[in-house]
């Protein structure tokens, strides 16, 4: 028998993802231990709580822990419902996590610092595969190893944005001016309301992220009219942002693109694409975005900046894990070709599971959006069917592990990019570039699902 065959599995993370592979960890019956960062589950998803999702719950809700929940008499919502993140916590997450199977291996407030292989580094070769991980937590500011025999990495991005220079740096002044700057989704219409009353506000950003955050401001705008809603893209065309409309397959997903649509031809909200951030200062009670558009250099005005641009993976706490990760999307490099938003369509995502994500490291397993890297496509569907895989891998039924299926519904966003950037935004320039209001043009790789 394995010398770490008695040890648990460790789950970082105890969002959907890790919950779900906490639960098929349950079904296999192998032991585990969750570590979650926050004091509540789903420590991610409550920061985007208030947002509506356009997935409804049939591709939300994992096989083997909606199997555990019916055991100890939970009813599942309707499938076709589309619930916000908070209804996806109160109604699916955290009833999953009071299951005294799930709450009993449960570790709120322990943030995973570090994980590394027991006794070495990882510069060392000698029985690493036979040598039990150690995993380094952080709670209530004591740190405390734990050996397990497996890891499984479901702590996701949503706390690492991604800058506002499409250079992948912070652009001049972002950092000075960060507290009128707000990362991700504010909740416009609720806690954050008195912050955005009456402002001005620049969102920067092509994806779901920045429609949802304009759409919430453009209602708050009804109240106060004077408002002034800019949106600034890298995409070469505005079209690329609304994505299927009448035609996505997951219809609340075209209804957010058909809403932003609608604001931008109304002139509710002022789109500028492409158009690349190179300088923020503060100017009065305002600040000014300086950048490169489509009239060439030019400047934009706002009280308030909304930063949407993609998030990307926290690798500090892996330094000591062999890892193979893609260059440019850093997600495992098996993965890459499946999901580089540079090459296919949101929709098109091959079923992939243990295989595409197994690293160098032994039993170590990234999942969940964190494995996407900065990749934008990720749907809930794809990290049930992850960790089902891995699971079964660290069981040792590969038949299973091997065994993956999967079908997304068509976003009718991504795309295959068409090649353009600040470089030869700066030659269309030259050379008596139009603006792109509307229509036309492919899509460019920015935040997209």
């Amino acid at each position: 028998m394995n010398k770490t065959s008695h040890l648990p599995v460790a789950v970082i993370g105890a969002g959907p993802i890790g919950l779900a592979a906490a639960a098929h960890l349950h079904r296999r019956k192998i032991p585990f231990e969750i570590f979650e960062a926050s004091d509540d589950v789903a420590g991610n998803m409550r920061s985007w709580q208030h947002v509506p999702m356009f997935s409804p719950w049939r591709y939300n809700i994992d096989e083997a822990a909606s199997e555990l929940l019916k055991v100890n008499g939970w009813s599942a919502p309707r499938a076709e419902e589309l619930p916000t993140g908070a209804q996806l916590i109160e109604k699916y997450l955290e009833p999953l996590a009071q299951i005294p199977a799930i709450a009993s291996n449960l570790n709120l407030g322990s943030k995973v610092v570090g994980v590394s292989r027991s006794g070495i580094d990882k510069t060392r070769n000698q029985d690493r595969a036979e040598l039990p991980f150690v995993v380094q937590v952080e709670t209530a500011g004591q740190i405390k190893d734990i050996q397990v025999r497996a890891v499984i990495d479901a702590s996701g991005t949503w706390h690492h944005p991604s800058p506002l220079g499409a250079n992948g740096l912070p652009v001049n002044g972002e950092e000075v001016n960060q507290h009128k700057i707000f990362y991700g989704i504010p909740d416009v219409l609720g806690k954050h309301r008195s912050r955005y009353e009456g402002k001005n506000v620049v969102v920067i950003g092509g994806g779901h992220s920045a429609i949802n955050a304009l759409l919430e401001l453009a209602e708050l705008k009804q109240e106060f009219t004077d408002m002034r809603l800019t949106w600034l893209l890298r995409k070469a065309s505005i079209d690329d942002a609304y994505g299927g409309l009448d035609a996505d397959e997951l219809p609340g997903r075209g209804k957010v693109g058909l809403a932003i649509k609608h604001l931008v031809d109304t002139g509710e909200i002022s789109p500028i694409t492409p158009f690349f951030t190179e300088e923020v200062t503060s100017v009065g009670k305002e600040l000014e975005v300086s950048g490169l558009g489509p009239q060439g250099e030019q400047k934009v005005y706002g009280h308030e900046i909304v930063v949407a641009t993609g998030l990307r993976p926290d690798l500090q706490m892996l330094r000591e894990v062999r890892l193979d990760l893609d260059p440019g999307l850093e997600c495992p490099s098996r993965l890459a070709p499946l999901i580089d938003p540079n090459l296919h369509s949101c929709g098109s995502v091959a079923p992939h599971g243990e295989a595409e994500l197994r690293h160098p490291e032994k039993d170590f397993y990234i999942v969940g959006m964190k494995s996407y890297g900065r990749a934008p496509t990720f749907l809930l569907a794809t990290g049930y069917e992850q960790v089902r895989s891995v699971v079964a891998g660290l069981a040792g039924d590969w038949e299973e592990a091997s065994h993956v299926s999967l079908k997304l519904p068509e976003t009718g966003v991504c795309g295959v990019p068409k090649a353009i950037s600040p470089k030869s935004l700066a030659e269309e320039v030259n050379t008596n570039f139009q603006p792109h209001v509307s229509n036309n043009g492919d899509s460019v790789s920015d935040s997209c699902c």
